[in-house]
């Protein structure tokens, strides 16, 4: 996704530790795989919208998709270990709580609008 890297240089134009970096594109690219696969359907002709500014201390990643209402802050939490047995697949959400500061989601219309909020390490 294009969107990840923009927001790896913004966020690096912004001061930000690599960590955060990191961070921010692990969480980007996961949300944004989550929306192609679940509220797109892999479906190339369907678009989603992802917007990202600095707001003090942080970074505000918003994406808007026209998918199913699904809010992520919902879902259950997954425990740490794994374990053979487990089932691949739905540890995005999980990665994005551990290393977003704030997740927030509401329906707008038939939309569905993700916020993300993470602080950066400014110099």
């Amino acid at each position: 996704m294009r969107a990840v890297e923009a927001l790896q240089d913004f966020a690096r134009a912004q001061k930000a530790s690599e960590k955060v970096v990191f961070e921010l594109g692990l969480a980007l690219e996961e949300c944004g795989s989550n929306i192609v696969n679940h509220a797109c359907k892999q479906d190339a002709q369907k678009n989603f919208q992802v917007t990202f500014d600095r707001v003090g201390n942080e970074i505000a990643i918003e994406l808007r998709d026209p998918g199913p209402e699904f809010d992520p802050t919902l879902a259950e939490e997954r425990p740490v270990s794994a374990c053979d047995e487990d089932i691949p697949g739905g540890w995005g959400v999980q990665l994005v709580r551990r290393y977003m500061d704030q997740i927030a989601y509401e329906r707008n219309g038939d939309e569905n609008v993700l916020r993300l909020r993470k602080r950066i390490d400014a110099s």
